[in-house]
């Protein structure tokens, strides 16, 4: 019996792994929405779910035909002075490329929605989130991504995964929009002290944590996008040839993360918190997103731990000082932890991957401020003006109602209604029936 040998062309076969490997992470990465509904809607009010639901439903729908439209055009005339949008693809499966920068550009649009939970006009959020996708992140992938622009001396700014570019970003616009709109009705008291005004359900918020978690690897290990490439015409591993450590450091600062954010909590209060340690997972896997494939073991593990740790105190600092109302945290999860992973690249990086570390540090902390000040000068014009409009912020009687009824006539929980008892933002509670539906009369 004899066999003939399978005859297969490499860059045939480099190009079909390639496709479905860039498709199956851009599905994952997709996911994370789920995740990003599930923890931004357990940290809300039980009065404003349907209202943060609809934000993340619209959110990708607007979202992603606008960068499909304007916003991927956008980024190519930034990057390389052609004007090239995803619906001029010459190629059919040009398109996949398309899609893989559209959940990337989709996640920083969604962060912000949890920053301005509670007190956001629909309308004035769905046009941030049309200027957002049209121009304001196309612009910031044009300066690196697309283009490599932000460089000193011929280094040019790291950021593998979006760690700067996509969450930081994404923190740093919440925080904008937020300090813009003012806190919700009831969170400061006239002598400047905080209240508290807890979400209604942890274990949506934990639920969505861990979908986030999972969905990340298609972040960080999908960014690896090329399985495949042929040299000298046999198959040889592209970006693959990191993809263990990505991995790796990935799933240590993660877990370092936590951690991080449990200790300090524990240390400020004697308790540790679990929505701390929830979103401290988070900002462990936010400081390692812009460096997964060069960082040390070590090093993840000093990113994770620092960026789960200072969680606590920025948020703090936040509330208690600059008397920002960040609703779900999006800042310290997001802005300063990926600021604080993307500038610690040269100082926890492997051996040969980087060459000076004052010119990668200066370079990094120059990307930093670039980034930072496009996001936090176009995201305050745009809701400066929309507060100058009256259409920034709902009325302070549909606030105390809730924005399911106000925005959207629903109510999520609607077996709970009719209460008389007030908390703090205005909002009442029902003071006879029990979280499981029940009567306390009973």
């Amino acid at each position: 019996m004899s066999y003939t040998a399978l005859q297969v062309d490499p860059n045939v076969l480099a190009e079909g792994v390639n496709l479905l490997w860039v498709l199956t992470v851009s599905f994952l990465i997709f996911f994370m929405h789920a995740g990003f509904a599930m923890l931004e809607a357990g940290q809300v009010r039980s009065k404003n779910v349907a209202n943060q639901l609809t934000k993340n439903l619209l959110t990708w729908s607007v979202g992603v035909v606008v960068f499909f439209l304007i916003g991927s055009g956008i980024s190519s005339l930034v990057g390389s002075g052609s004007f090239a949008p995803a619906f001029g693809a010459e190629a059919a499966n040009d398109y996949v490329g398309w899609l893989f920068g559209a959940v990337f550009a989709m996640t920083a649009a969604t962060i912000v929605s949890g920053a301005v939970a509670g007190r956001a006009k629909l309308r004035a959020y769905i046009t941030y989130t049309f200027l957002l996708a049209a121009v304001i992140y196309p612009v910031v992938t044009g300066l690196t991504w697309a283009g490599s622009h932000i460089s000193l001396g011929g280094v040019v700014f790291k950021d593998f995964a979006g760690g700067m570019i996509v969450h930081g970003m994404g923190g740093i616009a919440g925080l904008t929009a937020a300090y813009v709109l003012g806190p919700r009705m009831g969170r400061y008291n006239e002598d400047g002290s905080a209240n508290v005004i807890p979400g209604h359900s942890m274990t949506f918020a934990v639920l969505g944590t861990l979908i986030l978690a999972f969905g990340w690897y298609g972040f960080n290990v999908g960014t690896a996008a090329s399985v495949f490439v042929v040299e000298d015409g046999a198959l040889a591993l592209g970006a693959f040839a990191t993809v263990g450590r990505v991995a790796m450091t990935t799933t240590v600062a993660m877990a370092m993360g936590a951690i991080g954010a449990a200790l300090v909590a524990w240390l400020k209060t004697g308790k540790v918190d679990t929505l701390y340690v929830a979103n401290g997972l988070l900002a462990g896997l936010v400081g390692i997103t812009a460096i997964p494939d060069t960082t040390t073991w070590w090093g993840a593990l000093i990113v994770g731990v620092l960026a789960g740790g200072q969680l606590p105190i920025v948020f703090s600092f936040m509330e208690n000082r600059m008397k920002i109302d960040d609703v779900c945290a999006v800042f310290p999860v997001h802005g300063s932890a990926g600021v604080l992973g993307t500038i610690m690249y040269p100082l926890v990086a492997t051996s040969g991957t980087v060459g000076s570390i004052g010119s990668a540090l200066a370079v990094q902390v120059v990307g930093v401020a670039v980034i930072a000040g496009w996001t936090i000068v176009t995201t305050g014009l745009i809701w400066y003006g929309l507060k100058a409009a009256g259409q920034a912020r709902v009325t302070p009687e549909h606030e105390q109602e809730g924005l399911d009824v106000s925005e959207h006539g629903v109510e999520t929980y609607p077996e709970f209604g009719g209460g008389e008892s007030v908390v703090a933002d205005g909002g009442k509670v029902s003071p006879s029936v029990r979280t499981d539906g029940g009567s306390k009369d009973d």
